[in-house]
């Protein structure tokens, strides 16, 4: 999506470790516009899909799993990173993040995730897949279908993306960042 790696290029930041900071439009501060336009490209992408629920992570998955979800009216369900007192009849995973380096007790209810859900996963960055995997454990617990994933970046030389394709998922990236080379962004060639 060529807006969408032309935004990267002007207001992402690299840090240490090759972390692309996105915060000025993706995930602290939002470009309404700008995730609109990803979820209609989304939307596009996943047209021969038969889903019937939009499933993400919060909380950065949160804004364009919405919109993903109001233009494929569709619902939309999150999962929590904390084990809310108030939740019954909860299925939960362990899952490790790579940017803030920690495990997070994940948590969903099976009351919004259920054998008759065919899910489209969608979140804003995909680097070693920890996220993706705890959301796979996660539908296999309540019998759900996975019928496809989407991130906005993929951090491709991470390698989550190519195992989860290797695996037969259906993964669709907007931007896949082949390299992060002297603090530049270096895409993967896409037919995009």
């Amino acid at each position: 999506m060529k807006k969408l790696k032309e935004r990267i290029i002007k207001d992402g930041v690299i840090l240490p470790g090759d972390i692309l900071k996105v915060d000025s439009f993706l995930n602290h501060q939002l470009d309404p516009e700008l995730l609109m336009e990803i979820a209609l490209h989304f939307k596009e992408k996943f047209k021969h899909i038969d889903a019937n629920k939009i499933v993400t992570i919060e909380a950065s998955g949160i804004a364009p799993a919405v919109m993903l979800g109001y233009v494929m009216k569709l619902p939309v369900v999150f999962i929590k990173k904390k084990v809310p007192s108030t939740m019954q009849n909860m299925l939960v995973r362990d899952v490790r993040s790579f940017t803030k380096q920690r495990i997070y007790t994940v948590s969903i209810s099976a009351d919004y995730l259920t054998q008759d859900d065919r899910v489209i996963f969608i979140d804003d960055f995909l680097a070693y897949g920890n996220a993706a995997r705890g959301v796979i454990d996660l539908c296999a617990q309540s019998g759900s279908t996975i019928e496809a994933m989407g991130f906005i970046i993929e951090k491709g030389f991470q390698g989550g993306g190519d195992e989860l394709r290797h695996e037969g998922y259906e993964v669709v990236s907007l931007a896949i960042v082949d390299r992060i080379e002297d603090s530049k962004v270096i895409f993967r060639e896409t037919d995009d």
